[in-house]
């Protein structure tokens, strides 16, 4: 994959970077969320780890380029540290709706992306099997994790996790922090700043991302459309395991407002992803 220069954001750009950095950094707060997923469908997923792959071709503009969606990003996981207990205690069937529409509004950009150098029969059965994998793997998920204890080692293997949230599109990480009984834990550290959590998080995921981003470069200028196709079947299955099943004690308006809320994060979506292709740097 050939690393492109960036043109430098205009002021409008970078406040649509800023918002995408607060999705992305919703994938590594919000169980169920991809942070990888958003940032492919978001068109930007590719831009980030060719950038981590050759860090040092053309680091100023990569820089100026990436620092609203890291900011954002960020902001994205701290603020929803502290949203995300009230909201999803609150209005989780509502909420979780809300991100499963983000989510489909993005999938035709996403569509388009993985067949940009061509698809062929093979695409299509990868797209299958990695949507079977992967339903079948976040399925069964619960089930391959325990209770562990939160020390320092746990705590960088929980960024470990995260770093993979981003380079492995479709794999959420606080789906497994939950299963491992760290999630509020972890939530409660990035409300406190708790540096004995924060730190350990920040390491294990900086490691992971910079160790994986080569590989995940090498694929891509390999094998773009059987990778973009393993990434779609993904986010197809991680979308399939956050919709809510439970809907007690909703009622009618509960119902409406699910369906609603569904319709403008697919609104939303569709409206970023629209916008990126204003944005695709030069060659």
């Amino acid at each position: 994959m050939e690393n492109e220069k960036v043109t430098q954001p205009n002021k409008s750009d970078w406040i649509l970077r800023f918002i995408k950095g607060m999705f992305i950094g919703s994938g590594f707060i919000l169980p169920g969320v991809s942070g990888g997923a958003l940032a492919a469908v978001f068109g930007i997923y590719e831009r980030i780890i060719s950038f981590l792959a050759h860090i040092t071709k053309n680091f100023k503009e990569n820089v100026r380029f990436f620092i609203p969606v890291g900011l954002g990003g960020i902001a994205g996981v701290f603020v929803l540290s502290f949203a995300v207990s009230f909201l999803l205690g609150q209005f989780e069937t509502i909420m979780l709706w809300f991100f499963v529409g983000c989510i489909i509004g993005t999938v035709p950009a996403l569509w388009k992306e993985a067949g940009k150098k061509g698809r062929t029969t093979k695409d299509y059965v990868i797209l299958a099997i990695s949507f079977v994998v992967g339903f079948w793997f976040l399925w069964q998920g619960s089930s391959l994790f325990g209770h562990v204890d939160q020390n320092f080692v746990t705590w960088m293997i929980a960024g470990a996790l995260i770093g993979l949230g981003l380079i492995v599109p479709g794999l959420s990480p606080s789906n497994f922090l939950v299963y491992m009984g760290m999630y509020k834990a972890m939530a409660d550290g990035f409300k406190t700043i708790d540096m004995g959590v924060i730190i350990p998080i920040g390491i294990g995921g900086l490691v992971t991302v910079l160790s994986l981003s080569k590989v995940m470069d090498w694929v891509f200028s390999r094998f773009y459309a059987a990778m973009y196709h393993f990434i779609l079947g993904i986010v197809f299955a991680s979308t399939v395991m956050i919709i809510p099943t439970d809907y007690s004690g909703i009622g009618f308006l509960g119902f409406v407002g699910c369906a609603i809320l569904c319709v403008l994060g697919a609104a939303l979506g569709w409206w970023m992803s629209r916008l990126e292709e204003r944005y695709v740097p030069e060659d």
